[in-house]
């Protein structure tokens, strides 16, 4: 099944990632992340912008309020839902001025994840860390290189997760007191099609996967098996998210970093598709 998507914003980014939608917000959150940007995007299709700092990598709501980002080298906390809410910093989780947060989400449990990468993107320097109680940060898996995309199936018994390096689409078991485990590949784009970058899991247990370079969004059965494309005017595709009142509409971020914006004008343009599938409410942090 092709599936086509039509932009709802304006280029309004220059890298955009890690769309969330939260009821509470009153719409869509996602990022500008080397801008350190954060934009919201309600219902009339206006776009509000909060800068954060050097980066913004991610954000997900908090179970009692508020919402968390992914700075470059720090969490920062939101008391409220307020986009301009005041952020207080967990402190700086390396020194590295070389590596930065990436893409991250939460797991059924509340505890909050955090991918990284090198801003070279050299081999094997990235780790997906999960955040304990008190800020600290625990590597959960070492040597990725472009930590991206993860999300949960809908019985929380698996997570999905892209090291975009790879070319694949990860699995893993998921305990609530041992973690994550038993990694193995998912899917495998072929080369020529792009390489994954976020992803989101619908309430059927398909995966959807943005294709970096690749100009689409491919949905994935629960057996791995491909049987949904969205297609998109630009070749970044940087992430989805389900939203809308119904959770039925799929958002998609867009870039436009070393793009030739007279080529492929809707760069940097959140997009949206209606996929005939829907989506689950956004998994919080207890942060």
């Amino acid at each position: 099944m092709t599936v086509s998507a039509h932009p709802v914003t304006d280029p309004v980014c220059e890298h955009g990632e890690g769309p969330v939608w939260c009821a509470r917000w009153g719409g869509l959150r996602l990022v500008d992340m080397l801008a350190g940007d954060v934009l919201a995007l309600d219902s009339s299709g206006a776009v509000r912008r909060r800068h954060v700092g050097k980066v913004a990598a991610a954000l997900r709501p908090r179970a009692a309020g508020g919402f968390v980002v992914a700075g470059e080298r720090e969490l920062l906390l939101a008391g409220s839902d307020d986009l301009d809410a005041p952020l207080r910093s967990l402190g700086e989780a390396w020194t590295d001025p070389s590596v930065r947060m990436n893409d991250g989400g939460c797991d059924p449990d509340g505890r909050f994840y955090i991918g990284t990468m090198a801003y070279d993107a050299a081999p094997g320097r990235g780790t997906l860390y999960v955040t304990e109680r008190d800020g600290t940060l625990n590597p959960v898996l070492t040597g990725v290189t472009v930590s991206n995309g993860f999300d949960f199936s809908p019985d929380g018994g698996l997570a999905y997760y892209n090291d975009t390096a790879t070319g694949r689409v990860d699995v893993l078991d998921y305990d609530p007191e041992r973690g994550l485990s038993g990694r193995r590949p998912f899917a495998v784009i072929e080369p020529g099609h792009g390489t994954p970058d976020g992803l989101t899991v619908d309430a059927e247990g398909g995966v959807w996967v943005a294709l970096w370079q690749g100009s689409a969004v491919r949905r994935y059965a629960p057996d791995g098996t491909l049987d949904a494309v969205v297609t998109l005017p630009v070749t970044k595709v940087s992430a989805v998210a389900f939203g809308g009142d119904g959770l039925d509409r799929l958002y998609i971020t867009t870039s436009a970093l070393d793009v030739d914006r007279a080529e492929q004008p809707l760069a940097g343009a959140v997009f949206a598709a209606d996929p005939g599938v829907r989506g689950r409410p956004v998994l919080e942090t207890t942060l």
